[in-house]
């Protein structure tokens, strides 16, 4: 799967759909650990859209966007670099287990994949 740039990257629709269910699913499973119990859980749109910027991948996208296209933009991105392999299931758990809080987590995640993503 290539798409040419990062910016077709976080674009991609069909990407953040698949995307959507990726976040929340490695985020209920690092739940389930750190709480000892089963638990499902979704990842707000706000939050996502602000750990993109924290970890500095708004600038490539276009201007004048609302939050669900940047939230949309950082679950197109995570999910892009498990299908690539870039970032495995477990690592994706880990870090957000391990980290203090989910916004950290999901910036941590965020620029583990840019680093990764080398197009």
């Amino acid at each position: 799967m290539n798409f040419g740039s990062l910016s077709r990257i976080l674009m991609d629709k069909p990407l953040a759909a698949l995307g959507d269910a990726y976040v929340n699913f490695i985020y209920s499973l690092a739940l389930s650990r750190k709480m000892g119990k089963p638990m499902g859980k979704k990842v707000k749109g706000a939050l996502l859209a602000e750990a993109l910027r924290k970890a500095g991948l708004r600038q490539f996208l276009p201007s004048r966007i609302d939050k669900h296209v940047l939230s949309d933009a950082a679950e197109a991105l995570l999910v892009y670099a498990w299908l690539n392999n870039f970032i495995t299931l477990e690592h994706g758990i880990e870090v957000l287990e391990k980290t203090e809080n989910l916004d950290d987590g999901l910036v941590s995640l965020l620029l583990l994949a840019k680093e990764k993503v080398t197009l």
